[in-house]
């Protein structure tokens, strides 16, 4: 499957005098959404060399990741399997519905045992030599690489890039990919949860680009929390666009770009590229905050 997904220009609510484009990763494909691809395309690769049969991984009830796994994995010709934080939980949400319809097998454990991936792992597929590991989010160094590759299509140079943060592997590929082609582009990582040191910590072992800034002040309380004007700001961006955000990565990073306008991080005369991580299957699973 080629990637591929266009840069629009929006103008709504955006001073004359700057330009804001948002690259489309949303429109990559249905369900392996946004930066999903991205992730596990050189993962999969990875398997097919090493002639593996199952893909296993992990995420919550509502997870993208599960619900991309699921589907690359049926389209590759992979089995699939995955590991769903709280054993409470069936399988009759939205984005567990569309897993199983992909032929996903879920595992549903408990919090504490969700902690240890790897133990997982190995107490349910160490007698199977053909399974293979995919870390939640996809968080590995194939994904850093896949993700990299998205500077190389964009139509031309940008003095900032705003992206949300979640297990920090997309961030990573951007500034790889800003490194690899000599820009200096600065790039804004917001973080969507409390686990900034996390994030610090991965970017600062994973790439060597400088001109970045991580902001940590746009989680609304926690992963997954929102607030009423997180929430107007989406439906209104969202009525005068006709593009869907998600409220747990992409509402929070564009609402920090509107503040970053407002507050003159992002100055008069500059151009700023939006990267739109998908993600919307997720969403439905917030439908009672979005009505």
């Amino acid at each position: 499957m080629e990637i591929y997904s266009p840069v629009d220009q929006i103008t709504f609510e955006i001073p004359s005098a700057i330009e804001l484009y948002i690259k489309r990763d949303d429109l990559i494909h249905p369900f392996i959404s946004g930066n999903k691809w991205r992730k596990l395309k050189y993962l999969i690769a990875k398997a097919q060399v090493e002639n593996k049969k199952t893909l296993v991984t992990f995420g919550g009830a509502y997870s993208n990741h599960l619900l991309a796994t699921a589907c690359a994995a049926a389209l590759k010709g992979f089995k699939s399997v995955g590991f769903v934080r709280g054993e409470e939980l069936d399988a009759s949400n939205n984005t567990l519905f569309l897993c199983e319809q992909f032929g996903m097998q879920l595992i549903f454990v408990d919090r504490i045992a969700y902690l240890d991936k790897h133990a997982l792992f190995q107490k349910h597929f160490n007698e199977h030599p053909s399974a293979f590991f995919i870390d939640e989010g996809g968080r590995s160094d194939e994904a850093i690489l896949g993700c990299a590759e998205l500077i190389a299509e964009l139509p031309q140079s940008y003095d900032h890039i705003v992206i949300a943060a979640g297990t920090g592997s997309t961030v990573c590929g951007i500034l790889n990919g800003c490194e690899k082609h000599q820009l200096n582009t600065k790039i804004h990582a917001v973080v969507v949860h409390k686990g900034l040191a996390e994030i610090e910590n991965y970017v600062a072992e994973k790439s060597t680009y400088k001109n970045f800034q991580i902001h940590s002040e746009f989680h609304f309380g926690a992963y997954a929390k929102t607030s009423p004007n997180l929430i107007s700001f989406m439906k209104n961006f969202q009525q005068n666009t006709g593009i869907l955000l998600d409220p747990v990565y992409t509402a929070k990073a564009l609402y920090a770009l509107y503040q970053f306008i407002e507050n003159g991080t992002i100055k008069p005369h500059e151009k700023v590229l939006f990267i739109h991580t998908g993600g919307l299957i997720g969403s439905l699973g917030m439908k009672s905050l979005l009505a």
